[in-house]
């Protein structure tokens, strides 16, 4: 495919339908299925060994998702997390979306050799925003060819902040097309988060053929419950348990 060729948005298929309605009420109805959906996360670059290991070890006491970090600690969090049934996510290509696709490849080899089990990798923002839509599918489906050879998931952040509406939906679809099992929204690290219309906008793409993790800025019940409505069925939070708590605290847990 040349580069800025067009990639089909499947708008006369049926991507299936997602039930973001049925879900929320779902992840909502109490705080241990509100936690199965968020991913505990901490990727501040002076993060320490001691606020890892207390961050995996909320992972493992609220049983959330899985808790994500950076790919310098996924061996400490791999052993803190041992026997617990809490899966360790680590980011590639964080947060630029600038590197190489075989140092992502080889990165990622590693990690799921040390014992990761989800990936969120950044596309090539700067190769998307330059029409280079070959390149960018390249780089995801290399990505996701080794995350899924080792077993594990790979999710996709389009740092939709820096993105027009079209190029949100072209990198949609093709991260989708390339092997993406989640589109999520943003690093936390640009000039914006998550908003309820980007994740509307990424599951109308989707329909239920991936997830959709809305993350970036979501710190308070009320911003985890707008996600929920408009189509995410994964959160990614710093703040995830005094969301939990907030919720526990309506429902008397």
């Amino acid at each position: 495919m040349a580069a800025g060729a067009s990639i089909s948005t499947d708008l006369e298929f049926d991507n299936g339908d997602f039930d973001a309605a049925g879900f929320t009420a779902q992840a909502l109805a109490n705080a241990y299925s509100l936690a199965a959906v968020i991913d505990h996360t901490l990727l501040k670059p002076e993060a320490t060994r001691e606020q890892v290991e207390e961050l995996c070890n909320e992972a493992a006491e609220y049983k959330f998702a899985c808790a994500m970090m950076s790919p310098v600690w996924a061996c400490t969090a791999v052993s803190v997390l041992a026997g617990t049934g809490v899966p360790v996510g680590v980011v590639v290509g964080f947060p630029l979306g600038a590197s190489l696709v075989s140092t992502l490849r080889h990165e990622v080899a590693t990690l799921a050799r040390l014992g990761a089990k989800e990936i969120d990798m950044v596309l090539p923002i700067g190769q998307l925003k330059s029409g280079n839509h070959q390149a960018v599918e390249h780089t995801i489906r290399s990505v996701a060819s080794v995350t899924h050879h080792h077993g594990a998931i790979l999710k996709v952040i389009l740092e939709t902040c820096l993105l027009t509406v079209e190029e949100k939906l072209r990198a949609a679809e093709i991260a989708i097309q390339a092997g993406a099992d989640f589109l999520k929204t943003s690093t936390g690290f640009s000039t914006g988060g998550a908003t309820a219309a980007d994740v509307a906008l990424l599951r109308g793409v989707a329909g239920a053929r991936c997830g959709v993790k809305a993350s970036g800025g979501i710190r308070t019940l009320a911003d985890a419950r707008a996600m929920l409505e408009a189509g995410a069925n994964r959160i990614g939070a710093s703040a995830s348990v005094a969301i939990i708590r907030e919720l526990g605290e309506l429902t008397g847990e």
